[in-house]
């Protein structure tokens, strides 16, 4: 029995809050919360007559800590699910702090304004140190370790799908079919139709910032970049089929890297299609995916958040979207002294997740794991004071959870590698 304040009212949300309401023994009482009421009213209304789990709503600006601490004393939650924007996870987490509550998010931190001149100075020291330049990175987060433990509030990183299940397939398997994991190859294949000539799957300012950067993997002990989407494979996904990915940077490969002993290489790619691809390199070409603000009429606005406006919302793609996502790891490593591979991946309809709750699959992949994380935290199964990611956990009370809560795994043994 738990109260929580789930901040953010989007796709993500939406699913996250259903899959609690689904689990109200666990979930009595929620709130929503986000800077416009309204949206939180209407999933409310969406779900209030079909669970016992009690659910209120509330206006906060997630920018402003003061705001956050003073609903989190008015509630006064056991936890905050974070699945606001990331922009937005140091007030959150300060927030948390201030209040003695535990902490859950699905990805990290990264600011709104990338011109800021003392954000650009430990950025521009990160980069030279550690040899990658997304503007995404954990140090952030990890630096509030010490002030967690000492406050005895638990923050749990990343509990989406990437990150999150995917490092908690990397904890399984370390668990269970390794003794050293050599490789992890993460794959993330959307084989979704939504009919659009071009539309992101979650929050447009996230996803094309995150595309439009430099990749970069993990090798031998060291960050390795390239060019934005200069690496390109095929791979035929099970109950896919054949699809182009490219290698991305991301994050859950910062915190593998640092969690999984012994590692060597680690890499991520996701799939797109020809159009996505051409329509994002124009808009980026003309400015449209900049973060800096520019005056236009008299005002000052931001490209990317007017492209965002522009955009069909992520949450509204569910009854169009067909088909299905696979995302899963690949994994190389040694057991008892032999050589072994496996592929522990899900496979999920968009239809099937929006004629349960609404929502196309990449919403559904992430709300999810957001619930199954918040749930292994109050439930007491992943608490501990301080801030950590989902793979420093057990992983078979969660790996058991994401069969039971909508998102069932296969473990493929000698799969088709990655060139």
């Amino acid at each position: 029995m738990s109260r929580v304040l789930i901040i953010g009212c989007g796709g993500v949300a939406s699913v996250a809050i259903a899959k609690c309401c689904q689990n109200s023994q666990v979930f009595t009482d929620l709130m929503i919360a986000s800077r416009t009421r309204e949206k939180c009213e209407a999933v409310k209304a969406q779900w209030e007559n079909k669970t016992t789990t009690r659910i209120s709503t509330a206006q906060v600006d997630a920018d402003q800590t003061e705001e956050v601490i003073a609903l989190i004393r008015e509630f006064q939650p056991d936890a905050v699910l974070n699945v606001a924007l990331p922009y937005q996870d140091l007030t959150i987490m300060e927030a948390c702090l201030a209040t003695g509550v535990d902490y859950i998010d699905t990805a990290n931190y990264e600011p709104e304004n990338t011109e800021d001149p003392e954000w650009r100075e430990i950025y521009e020291a990160r980069c030279k140190k550690e040899g990658f330049s997304a503007y995404f990175d954990y140090s952030w987060q990890w630096n509030y370790q010490k002030r967690f433990q000492e406050a005895g509030v638990t923050a749990l990183l990343g509990s989406g799908f990437d990150p999150g299940v995917t490092s908690v397939f990397s904890a399984y398997a370390l668990k269970h079919y390794f003794d050293t994991i050599h490789t992890i190859d993460i794959l993330d294949c959307n084989g979704g139709d939504h009919g659009y000539p071009f539309a992101t799957n979650f929050n447009p300012e996230i996803n094309l910032r995150e595309v439009s950067a430099p990749g970069s993997y993990w090798e031998d002990g060291r960050w390795i970049e390239v060019e934005a989407m200069s690496i390109k494979r095929e791979y035929d996904f099970p109950q896919v089929g054949k699809k182009d990915m490219y290698l991305l940077h991301h994050e859950e490969i910062e915190s593998l890297a640092k969690n999984i002993p012994g590692v060597k290489r680690i890499r991520f790619f996701m799939t797109f299609g020809q159009s996505y691809l051409t329509h994002m390199k124009c808009l980026e070409n003309v400015g449209m995916l900049s973060t800096t603000p520019i005056s236009f009429e008299g005002k000052e606005i931001v490209p990317i958040q007017f492209l965002k406006a522009l955009l069909p919302d992520p949450a509204s793609l569910g009854p169009r979207t067909v088909g299905k996502t696979n995302i899963g790891c690949i994994f190389t490593g040694v057991k008892e002294g032999k050589e072994k591979t496996i592929y522990i991946y899900n496979v999920c309809d968009h239809q099937e997740c929006y004629q349960e709750v609404g929502s196309q699959a990449i919403s559904y992949t992430t709300g999810v794991p957001a619930m199954i994380g918040t749930m292994m935290v109050v439930s007491g199964l992943w608490k501990k004071p301080g801030v950590w990611n989902v793979e420093e956990f057990d992983p078979d009370p969660y790996m058991e959870a994401l069969n039971r809560w909508g998102l069932p795994w296969v473990v493929e043994e000698n799969p088709q590698m990655v060139e």
